[in-house]
This record gives structure tokens, sequence and C-alpha cells, in this order.
């Protein structure tokens, strides 16, 4: 009849970084789909005005580049921790460069 619910015949999961067989199959069937007719793919999008080929185009993206996480840049610098002599050479470099 199965399992019951919440039961598993491998209590500690499928291992870290296993990918999923199911989604490796689809993944190279679409690869296989898009090498194989690539050049109709290619005509096709060529055909498109411009404003439908660039969201074509974006729509791709995520799945072509790995998207960049989002960083935080904070400009709030510790001045009582920095040395003197590291100010004073950032002091005179800023006003060498203020002079050129």
């Amino acid at each position: 009849m199965g399992l019951k619910k919440g039961q598993t015949n491998n209590p500690n999961g499928r291992p870290k970084g296993s990918k999923n067989k199911i989604n490796e199959e689809i993944r190279e069937k679409i690869q296989s789909l898009f090498d194989g007719n690539f050049d109709k793919i290619q005509s096709d999008i060529e055909k498109l005005d411009p404003k439908n080929r660039l969201k074509f185009l974006t729509d791709l993206m995520p799945y072509l580049v790995p998207k960049l996480q989002t960083t935080t840049y904070t400009n709030e610098i510790d001045w009582e921790n920095i040395p003197e002599e590291k100010i004073d050479k950032l002091l005179n470099r800023y006003s060498k460069s203020q002079q050129n």
C-alpha cells in the first residue's frame, strides 16, 4: 500500500547536492530540442519586433546567467579604529588629487 505520511525508506533523505532525476531528464530533453532546432529558433527570434525580441531574450537570461546576490554597501567608516598614519596618507592623496 505504500508508506504512511511522514515515513521514508531513507531516513537520511537525498544526499546534499544530488540532482532530481526527473528534472535532469527534462533538462536534457529541452537542451536536445534547442540543439536540434537552433536555426529555426534563431530565425523565429529575428522575425520578432524589437520589443518582443528583447522580452524573449530577457526572459531567457535567468536560465543562462546565474543571478547575482544582492549586496548592501554601507558608507559607514569606523574612524576610531583607523591608525592616524593611514588617515594622513588618505588626506595627502586626496589633497594631491584636488591640486591636479
